[in-house]
């Protein structure tokens, strides 16, 4: 079964669009037969995991040791790492694919640690797609000086939506 990696911030609410957008896309990736990999808090994280859930999906939560917030309740599995590299070193590892919601600075780390691991070849070829034109700056400043070198073969991308995220995804992985 695949896993994708769903990366996101905690501070959306329900009712805002990026928690809704988040929803969509845990509700795709369930209903594609997939399992949701994300870091296990609220926010994005949690509507997610609540999209698969009520989609009849399987939800993995990596959380943080240093965080003294509780994780939602809505995963099926829940793995604790010590640090902050160790939580997103999990989350590449464990992956198939990588969706990046709009989201702050952990957001940020989890995409540029991907990106990076990607593009130095450090790891397997793998998708990652970033999710709305909240990432379209960062896309440009890294894939235009190296051409299309930076986006990794087309396997970096910005998708406008979850349902082209996922479609890209369905599309890859029957290659």
């Amino acid at each position: 079964m695949k896993v994708v990696g769903v990366f996101g911030g905690y501070r959306p609410r329900r009712g805002e669009p990026e928690y809704e957008i988040a929803h969509d896309l845990g509700r795709r990736i369930a209903a594609a037969g997939w399992t949701l990999l994300n870091g296990g808090y609220g926010g994005t994280m949690e509507a997610g995991a609540r999209g698969a859930r009520e989609a009849g999906g399987h939800v993995i939560a990596v959380t943080l040791a240093a965080f003294t917030r509780g994780h939602n309740a809505l995963s099926h599995e829940t793995h604790c790492a010590a640090d902050l590299w160790q939580r997103i070193q999990w989350m590449l590892d464990k992956s198939d694919a990588y969706i990046a919601l709009p989201g702050n600075t952990g957001t940020l780390a989890e995409v540029a640690m991907t990106w990076e691991s990607l593009f130095k070849e450090l790891m397997p070829p793998r998708p990652l797609i970033l999710l709305t034109d909240f990432w379209r700056p960062l896309y440009d400043m890294m894939v235009r000086p190296h051409a299309g070198q930076a986006a990794c073969g087309g396997l970096a991308r910005i998708e406008p939506d979850a349902a082209c995220a996922v479609e890209f995804l369905r599309r890859h992985w029957k290659g």
